[in-house]
């Protein structure tokens, strides 16, 4: 892409998921992710109501009237944005393809980082890791970020969470909140995943396309994998045809929630079509 194009694609994303992230999701957020702990800020005078086990006994002592110890939440967290960009992350046949939503999103949890005065950093991966953004504040940081979501194009051609998640928990060591953003169109990373939740607050952010659900009935179709490069003829308006395929996308999903659900991590599913303020706002309500 030609730099003066990229630079406005960068400044069109920041202007739209800025004002979300500062209008919408910056209390949502804060309230969704917490801090490490509690530390102390000030003393102030007792008032009618306040716990006195927070009461100050030695700034008590020396005034002759009641103080009480003020906390505050520290605040700073790292975010860490865990990105497939594998070729199947370019697919996309309604509204917009699923990397340009996932840059969208991406960009609104980025901001609402920073925001919070959090670090965000970045992962790009498809069979390898493609990019690695250590976490930092700033916004000329998420405007790399940006960048580099727009940009990256894979040099692997498949797709493998499980060494992404290794190469995550390897890397951060101080416990962080981690964003899965992928369509999961992968099994076999249970096991990374488990490790990784013990350590992180993770979430795996699902995108899908409608048409990766199941096939409509249209006839002979020329079907290309994005990843591995094979074409096939498919005979769509076969039911038998349209029913496996329905039920291998069905074992796809239900390996990746069940693998999330016994690790103990969250998650969140998106359609293209959807509105992804919505989704995001019912996610952060209900981790509120």
């Amino acid at each position: 892409m030609e730099t003066t194009e990229l630079l406005k694609r960068v400044r069109r994303i920041e202007i739209k998921t800025k004002g979300l992230s500062r209008q919408i999701f910056s209390g949502e957020y804060h309230s969704a992710f917490k801090g490490r702990g509690m530390s102390f800020s000030e003393v102030r005078n007792y008032q009618y109501g306040d716990d006195v086990r927070n009461i100050d006994w030695n700034v008590t002592a020396r005034s002759g009237e009641p103080y009480v110890k003020v906390f505050e939440e520290e605040r700073e967290l790292t975010v860490m944005l865990l990105v497939d960009i594998s070729k199947s992350s370019f697919f996309g046949t309604v509204k917009q393809p699923k990397n340009e939503l996932i840059t969208e999103i991406c960009a609104v949890l980025a901001f609402s980082a920073v925001n919070n005065n959090d670090k965000v950093g970045l992962l790009l991966f498809s069979d390898r890791v493609e990019k690695y953004l250590p976490p930092k504040k700033g916004r000329g940081h998420i405007l790399r970020i940006i960048r580099e979501l727009i940009d990256t194009r894979p040099e692997g051609s498949g797709t493998d969470i499980g060494m992404a998640l290794t190469y995550f928990t390897n890397m951060v060591k101080k416990r962080s909140i981690c964003f899965l953003v992928s369509d999961y169109l992968a099994t076999g990373y249970e096991r990374s995943l488990r490790l990784a939740a013990r350590r992180h607050d993770l979430v795996g952010l699902h995108l899908y396309d409608p048409r990766e659900r199941e096939l409509p009935p249209v006839g002979l179709l020329r079907a290309v994998d994005a990843e591995s490069g094979q074409a096939h003829w498919i005979d769509t308006d076969s039911k038998r045809v349209r029913d496996r395929y329905a039920g291998w996308y069905r074992e796809q999903m239900d390996y990746f929630k069940t693998a999330f659900q016994q690790s103990g991590a969250d998650t969140l599913s998106v359609e293209t079509t959807e509105d992804y303020v919505k989704e995001l706002l019912r996610f952060f309500k209900r981790r509120g």
